[in-house]
């Protein structure tokens, strides 16, 4: 089998979906800081905030390529050696940042005992709901069903369109669902992954199988959006302001609160995410074209870099952010909303670089690599009497 070829594009992919995930989190404490409709500043925030809720789906988009790149075109796949080597690297770091900030959210709200920290570390691991880890439990659910989705390709080879399609269909019948019919249900009874869809990979899977398909058809799926740039660039440009009007439907016509109204989980955003991923991915096939240009050497070694970091900087997001959110507690009562949304771009960049630092630092120093997804664990080997240090 022929070796892949490199898709230095996916660099990019990764990179700004991670960013525009740390913002969308940044923005989401800022507005709780700012009162969120209380006060102008904060309406700005809320208003606008289904704007930054794409990078969720387009995170997942490329976990679902990255996945098929690797596998599909495989002639034999040991499934057992692929959920060691995947529980593995999502699993440890999973459960050792559960356990390390469930500690320090108990110490630092004065709750820190044994019961406690056991009780709460548990169901946090169990459910995946606290820290922002929640996408780690929904691509580990991944892991477990992607042998069925590669199957389902190979087995239509010549029906692929027809499986993205039902994808979307489905995807969308569940937005409809999640958005006009959930809320009125009585969920008390439900299992935890039925109540709680939004840890539930039935809940994304049109992203996956969209990059799945991707993947196959990649040459195709450029030539299509190379070829459509300014129907992208236009479209993604109307859709965004079409969330405005998306908000104003759902608080002024619908009368929902403003948490549902600013759900990830509305047939609106399915369009929405179709657009800014194929924006996306367009804006990176044009990095990829220049990459190995002299001007664009600097900046190619940065997506590079942070690339690797991609998922550690996901990891450990937490830390920058909980030190925000204390500043902005105590900013909150001496300084005026208006001067608090302006800090907003030093917020962001305080929580971006803190982020990519650590996860840089724990990917360089063995053996705290494997918590960001990059073991880095020294082998010593002694050949010939001369011990070589090497770092895997």
């Amino acid at each position: 089998m022929a070796k892949k070829k490199y898709l230095y594009e996916v660099d990019l992919m990764r990179c700004m979906f991670i960013f525009m995930v740390l913002l969308n989190h940044t923005t989401s404490l800022f507005s709780a800081t700012l009162g969120q409709s209380s006060t102008g500043a904060g309406r700005f925030l809320v208003t606008t905030h289904l704007m930054l809720h794409f990078p969720r789906f387009g995170f997942m988009f490329v976990t679902g390529l990255v996945l098929f790149l690797q596998y599909y075109h495989k002639d034999h796949v040991n499934w057992w050696q692929f959920w060691k080597k995947r529980y593995k690297g999502s699993g440890i770091p999973y459960l050792v940042w559960n356990l390390v900030f469930m500690g320090g959210m108990l110490a630092g709200a004065g709750a820190l005992t044994f019961s406690n920290y056991a009780n709460q570390s548990l169901e946090a691991i169990l459910h995946g709901s606290q820290f922002y880890l929640y996408y780690i439990m929904v691509v580990m659910q991944l892991y477990l069903i992607f042998p069925l989705l590669i199957t389902l390709f190979k087995k239509l080879p010549n029906h692929h369109g027809a499986i993205l399609i039902t994808s979307g269909l489905l995807q969308l019948a569940f937005l409809i669902y999640a958005k006009y019919i959930y809320p009125e249900l009585d969920t008390s009874g439900w299992p935890y992954f039925f109540k709680y869809y939004g840890v539930n990979v039935l809940s994304y899977q049109f992203y996956f199988i969209a990059g799945g398909y991707t993947s196959i058809h990649y040459p195709e799926v450029k030539e299509w959006l190379l070829s459509h740039t300014r129907f992208i660039y236009w479209g993604t440009a109307a859709v965004a302001l079409g969330t405005l009007g998306l908000y104003w439907f759902d608080t002024a016509v619908l009368n929902l609160g403003q948490h549902r109204a600013n759900l990830i989980h509305q047939p609106y955003m399915l369009i929405y995410a179709f657009f800014t991923i194929s924006l996306v991915i367009i804006v990176s096939l044009k990095y990829a074209a220049h990459r190995t240009e002299p001007a664009w050497q600097p900046f190619a070694k940065a997506v590079g870099l942070s690339s690797k970091v991609s998922f550690g900087i996901y990891l450990v997001q937490t830390i920058p952010l909980t030190i925000l959110s204390q500043v902005l507690a105590a900013l909150k009562n001496v300084v005026s909303p208006g001067l608090i949304l302006g800090l907003l771009p030093i917020g962001y960049l305080f929580v971006l670089g803190t982020s990519w630092l650590i996860a840089f630092a724990l990917m360089k120093i063995p053996p705290f690599g494997v918590l960001v997804g990059r073991p880095n664990h020294r082998v010593l080997i002694q050949k010939e009497g001369v011990l070589n240090d090497q770092t895997n």
